[in-house]
């Protein structure tokens, strides 16, 4: 089941993404929770925050923040169903376009996305400070200054 999240679900927002390590703070969590032009969507099986989302409303466009799913539960399509869900509220919102941005290392996730329909629309050149990759990825840096491209992506309603 797929539903928005409240601030009294963020214990255990904070915790799933501590395991998912998908790149939000709980600070940013905390405020997207509580921010009227945002949503975070939550994926639960029986009683467990296994996936969540995060969307922001911007003035023509929505613009995917943050997807995590728990390193346990991949690979069932938790990703796939929060990204439908995703893209039905930013239809909802009647943006042109939801965009997003991804560490150029995440094969998994960007296979998701062109699945989903998104295309690369350009390339932020050293974007990602050097740290761990997004789970279930390779690290893929620029050796010389250690810093990650990202990849920019879009796809219409």
């Amino acid at each position: 089941m797929i539903r928005p999240l409240s601030t009294g679900d963020l214990a255990a927002l904070v915790a799933l993404e501590a395991d998912a390590q998908s790149g939000a703070s709980a600070a940013s969590l905390a405020r997207a929770l509580e921010d009227e032009a945002m949503i975070v969507l939550g994926a639960w099986q029986e009683k467990a925050l296994v996936g969540y989302a995060l969307l922001a409303r911007l003035p023509f466009e929505a613009e995917l923040q943050a997807i995590g799913v728990a390193n346990g539960q991949r690979g069932q399509g938790i990703g796939g169903a929060l990204l439908e869900t995703v893209l039905a509220h930013a239809r909802t919102w009647q943006s042109e376009r939801t965009l997003l941005e991804v560490r150029a290392s995440n094969h998994s996730a960007i296979r998701l996305y062109e699945a989903a329909g998104f295309c690369v629309d350009g390339r932020r050149r050293n974007y990602y400070s050097p740290g761990a990759p997004a789970a279930g990825a390779p690290a893929a840096s620029d050796s010389a200054t250690g810093r990650e491209d990202a990849l920019l992506m879009s796809r219409a309603p």
